[in-house]
């Protein structure tokens, strides 16, 4: 019996291309409300960034994976904190100088940029985002960071990844790559939440369509690619629903039985 559903919100919960949660999705998230069925949101974004999309005040969800799990919150407590080594941070600040690439490091509650060009502009512009308020990063840096992101291509990426130590990359766009430590995943942070309020893995749904959703798809008992996710998520998903845009997260919920087709698309 599944208990928890984790899920993706870029692309998965959160539709880019209408800039809003489908009402389905909506539908579907009081249905699991009214099952008992906790709800985590599973992002790459720290909690200030989440918040700014608004789905805090339309989802309400039990916790919050964050920053690629590298920190969990239930309710106003932060239970987990994987923060980046300080030497790998100052490593990455050298390359993004060396490089000429705008480097974003995301804190618990805030994160800063130190370059903007228009490979920045466009990879926000692409998920409606702004980006983070433009800072000269320090070496070494004096603030605690969670997750970088190097806005590059894979050309770059390929000469700085393997220098920073034991360090991976989740690439989210053509000039946009997410970078983390090699034992930091979405999948680390869930089982800091099972543990926390006691659950199981087998009672588990993730839903995502990223490359950073890869270590939760594979986690998870049950998982979920959506439509619109690249090809390697879905060959890792034991699902592929519909698209965000038709209604694929609650599709999703619907074909495994968890709640019902009326309860998602109900009648007028």
């Amino acid at each position: 019996m599944i208990k928890y559903v984790f899920t993706d919100i870029d692309g998965t919960l959160y539709s880019h291309t209408r800039r809003e949660v489908p009402q389905s999705a909506i539908n579907a998230i009081k249905a699991l409300k009214r099952r008992g069925i906790r709800l985590f949101l599973s992002s790459g974004r720290n909690f200030y960034l989440i918040r700014k999309t608004g789905i805090l005040d339309l989802v309400h969800p039990d916790g919050l994976v964050m920053m690629n799990g590298a920190a969990v919150a239930i309710g106003d407590l932060l239970i987990y904190k994987y923060p980046i080594p300080q030497d790998v941070v100052d490593a990455m600040i050298m390359f993004s100088y060396r490089l000429k690439f705008g480097l974003t490091l995301i804190e618990e509650k805030e994160g800063h940029i130190n370059f903007i060009d228009d490979r920045v502009i466009d990879a926000h512009a692409k998920y409606g985002t702004r980006f983070p308020q433009p800072r000269k990063f320090p070496i070494p840096y004096d603030r605690t960071v969670y997750q970088m992101i190097a806005f590059c291509d894979s050309f770059d990426e390929a000469l700085f990844l393997p220098h920073l130590h034991n360090c991976k990359a989740a690439r989210w766009d053509e000039f946009a790559v997410d970078i983390m430590p090699m034992d930091s995943d979405k999948a680390k942070g869930i089982a800091a939440a099972l543990e926390y309020t006691g659950g199981k893995r087998e009672e588990t749904l993730s839903i995502g369509d990223g490359m950073n959703d890869r270590e939760m798809l594979e986690y998870t008992e049950l998982s979920v690619a959506m439509g619109n996710a690249s090809d390697e998520v879905k060959k890792i998903a034991g699902y592929v629903t519909d698209d965000i845009d038709k209604d694929g997260w609650a599709k999703a919920l619907v074909h495994f039985g968890i709640i019902s087709e009326e309860e998602a698309f109900p009648k007028p």
